[in-house]
């Protein structure tokens, strides 16, 4: 999938918009292998210590950076649209939608696992000793973005200047307009359930017909992609996805990351998908289950640094 272009010019009897900012990193096309790496920050760690250490990490060259809620607040920050993982258990969810609060994430991107590998290093060695690595998980690039079911992912991202718009804040000022919301969950699929069903049950799961990646017009209710068609929604609820598979000793699934100007777009898809909105459980739920869920703030980029205007105790 190509990078999305900037937003057309606005006609010329009318005032110009001001220009979107771009966040390299994610809205660049996928790397080809990725480590996404979690931190809980301790006491050994002050939050003057972390927020210079972020400032001074380079963002050039495949480092994208989220900081946690907690920390946000810890930094001095109030953010829009930022806020804790939904807890849709309290709202009557019976599927698992486990909230994992975490300090910090990491996605660490290249062309092979070995670049990935030496820029994790650097990254780690440039982080105070207080922020405590909790998970590793490495992703990869399966039959040009197909997930491990062998389904497309991501095919309904928006693009061109409605990528801009679904992933990135504007609006609000220096230091916020170009960050984003992220949302992480690292999903595992149980391949025993899911090849116990027939091609036509797999399909209806999905919505789509696995080879051709059509949309079915038959698929039931449950289906993945009318549990989640963004444009359905009120408002419409479009993300950017960036989302990978995984695989090691814990077993293999996807890694979903979801950009967006708020968390609110991919709050309202959760809540379709755990049945809270209607009833109606994704079918997904049948051979696959998240198990961590977490939401982090990714800071705009400025002159290869992240920009941490909007934290007012660095």
């Amino acid at each position: 999938m190509s990078a999305p272009t900037s937003p057309d010019p606005a006609p010329t009897d009318a005032p110009a918009p001001a220009p979107a900012v771009l966040h390299p990193e994610i809205l660049a096309p996928l790397p080809r292998a990725a480590r996404f790496l979690s931190f809980r920050r301790s006491a050994a760690a002050t939050t003057t210590q972390v927020g210079t250490a972020l400032a001074r990490i380079n963002v050039t060259e495949g480092i994208l950076i989220g900081i946690g809620p907690r920390l946000v607040r810890e930094l001095g920050g109030e953010l829009p649209g930022l806020a804790p993982f939904p807890d849709l258990a309290a709202e009557g969810a019976t599927v698992p939608l486990p909230a994992t609060p975490l300090d910090l994430f990491v996605r660490v991107s290249g062309d092979d696992p070995g670049t990935v590998l030496h820029r994790s290093r650097a990254l780690l060695a440039a982080l105070p000793p207080g922020l405590t690595l909790v998970d590793t998980t490495d992703g990869f690039l399966h039959r040009e973005n197909r997930d491990l079911t062998g389904y497309e992912d991501g095919t309904e991202n928006p693009s061109g200047a409605a990528a801009v718009a679904a992933a990135l804040a504007q609006g609000h000022g220096p230091g916020i307009d170009g960050g984003s919301v992220l949302a992480v969950q690292r999903w595992v699929h149980d391949f025993g359930a899911f090849g116990a069903l027939s091609k036509q049950e797999q399909d209806h799961a999905i919505g789509r017909e696995r080879d051709s990646n059509a949309e079915l017009d038959d698929a039931p209710e449950s289906a993945h992609v009318k549990r989640t068609a963004q444009e359905d929604f009120d408002p419409e609820a479009f993300v950017w996805r960036r989302s990978m598979p995984w695989s090691d000793h814990r077993g293999a699934g996807l890694m979903f990351l979801a950009f967006g100007a708020s968390l609110a777009p991919f709050a309202a898809q959760l809540r379709r998908m755990s049945g809270v909105e209607d009833g109606v459980v994704d079918a997904l739920f049948g051979f696959s289950r998240p198990e961590t869920g977490a939401v982090f703030w990714c800071p705009p980029v400025r002159d290869g640094a992240l920009d941490l205007r909007a934290l007012d105790r660095i």
